[in-house]
């Protein structure tokens, strides 16, 4: 049962790692996907701006999981 619970906490902290990164990528999608509809943006801008703006968010994320790693050494 051990095993069971052990190979389940690591599934789950594969997808639920970082809360911020899940927390703003949610936020760019909702956005990004709430301008195109209400007419904001069309459908290609929006678009670029989702990936530079994911591009943006891991870029943060590695930076601080970074810092983490060597603020502790």
């Amino acid at each position: 049962m051990k095993i069971i619970r052990i190979a389940f906490n690591e599934l789950v902290s594969m997808f639920i790692d970082d809360g911020a990164l899940a927390f703003l990528a949610l936020v760019l999608i909702i956005a990004i996907g709430l301008s195109v509809k209400w007419g904001l943006l069309c459908g290609s801008i929006g678009a670029g701006i989702l990936i530079i703006g994911y591009l943006l968010i891991l870029a943060e994320s590695v930076a601080r999981a970074a810092r983490r790693k060597f603020t502790r050494k």
